[in-house]
Parts: structure tokens; C-alpha cells; sequence
């Protein structure tokens, strides 16, 4: 029996890597650490991206460090926060952006993003548990080489992808991965830019545009855009 059970088109696409032994100890790690501690997300909320976005839609990848390790916080969707929980700053940095790129003089006050991922936006932490209160605390235990296993698996996809990357962090995951395993012909883009972060996002994050360029590129691929707005409801 396979440790995690994903949406049946990741889980087909990812079958063999399921099956891996570190994946059985990862498991086994978490599980021990929810005996004992407060683990994000939920038990049933660590594979949300993989159950909103299935393999076959993902026309978008916006890539995370780790999830929110606030109470409350973390859905299993990077950057996104649940109904009702304040956007925590980096995605406020977001949505600004977000309304300077695509016009408007105000940002949305919701911070879930599901209706994002609905429409093939893959929102994909490197890490997808972490302890309360002490970010990256489940490095080094398996994460990062199952993520890195998905982001192989999208970038050898024909059908062009963009991959939003955020971050050193997230630019180094991809170049590592991706950049050998991209099939001859495929067009994928690929936006990088500083940190939406407080401390890196006058750094190159504001003015990089990621929303408008992601949408030109797939229109210009005859695929359909993303609708970004979240809601009617704004703050100025």
C-alpha cells in the first residue's frame, strides 16, 4: 500500500516514485510528529494542491518554501490561506502586485486561493508539512525530493507550462531539477523574480509582472487565461 493517496491523476502519473521507500518513512516521521506536535497542515489538507489541480490542468506552477506555520494558516495550497484567515504579508505583497500589474486601485481581503488552483494554478510547497511555529522544521526528511519529482514530471509535460518562482529558493529547485529534463522542443516559460516577502519584495518582486506575462504566454498558446480576481471583496 502506497503511504499518501493523491488525486488518481498524480497518483498515476507519480506511481512508481509512491512507491519509493523514503516515502514510507517520511510518512512515518509525520505521523510520529502529530502524536506529539502541532503539525500544518491538517492531516487532510497536506495534499490539497494535487486535489484542486489535477496533473492533466496545470497550466500555471507557483512554487513555495514551506507552509504557513502560523495557527490556522496552512491549506495545502502555497501562498493561500483559508477562509476567513488574514493574508499574511507576503501575500498581501501579492495582491499588490497583482492590482498594479493587472490594473485597479484596490486588493482582494480574501487570501484563499483555491479558486486559483481550480483553474490550473498549482500551488506547490517544496515542503508540505512543518511543524508549529518553527518553519523548515521537516527539512531534510523527504519533501524536497518528492517535490522535486513532481516539478520533473511538469516540466517533461509537452503542453507549455509557466512556472512562477518567487525566491532564490524556489529558482535554484527548478533550475536544478527542470533544466535537465525539459523535452527538445517544449515551450515552457519560466518568470522569476525576488521574494514577495517584506524583506526581498522591493528587491525586484514589485513591477515583475508575473500575472499579465503568464497570461499573454498561454493565450499566445492557445490556452485560456487565468481570471486572478478572487472576489468582490476589496480592500484599498
Amino acid at each position: 500500500m502506497i503511504p499518501f493517496q493523491l488525486e488518481p491523476s498524480w497518483e498515476k502519473i507519480l506511481w512508481e516514485e509512491l512507491n519509493q521507500p523514503y516515502l514510507l518513512q517520511l510518512a512515518a516521521f509525520v505521523k510520529e510528529e502529530r502524536r506529539s506536535k502541532v503539525v500544518y497542515p491538517p492531516e487532510d489538507l497536506v495534499f490539497e494542491a494535487f486535489r484542486h489541480t489535477p496533473y492533466d490542468k496545470v497550466r500555471v506552477v507557483i512554487v513555495g518554501q514551506d507552509p504557513y506555520h502560523g495557527p490556522g494558516q496552512a491549506h495545502g495550497l502555497s501562498f493561500s490561506v483559508p477562509q476567513g484567515v488574514a493574508p499574511p504579508p507576503s501575500l498581501v505583497n501579492i495582491f499588490k502586485e497583482m492590482r498594479d500589474d493587472l490594473g485597479g486601485d484596490a486588493i482582494p481581503k480574501n487570501g484563499t486561493l483555491t479558486d486559483w488552483a481550480d483553474q490550473g494554478v498549482f500551488l506547490l510547497n517544496a515542503l508540505l508539512t512543518v511543524r508549529g511555529g518553527e518553519p523548515l522544521s521537516h527539512q531534510g526528511r523527504g519533501w524536497e525530493r518528492f517535490t522535486d519529482k513532481v516539478i520533473e514530471v511538469l516540466a517533461k509535460r509537452e503542453d507549455p507550462i509557466v512556472f512562477i518562482l518567487w525566491g532564490k529558493t524556489a529558482k535554484d529547485k527548478f533550475q536544478r531539477i527542470a533544466g535537465q529534463n525539459v523535452p527538445r522542443g517544449t515551450k515552457h516559460l519560466v518568470i522569476t523574480s525576488a521574494h514577495p516577502s517584506p524583506l526581498s519584495c522591493h528587491q525586484g518582486f514589485f513591477g515583475s509582472r508575473p500575472f499579465s506575462k503568464a497570461n499573454a504566454f498561454l493565450l499566445e498558446n492557445g490556452l485560456k487565461s487565468i481570471n486572478w480576481n478572487l472576489d468582490n471583496c476589496f480592500v484599498r
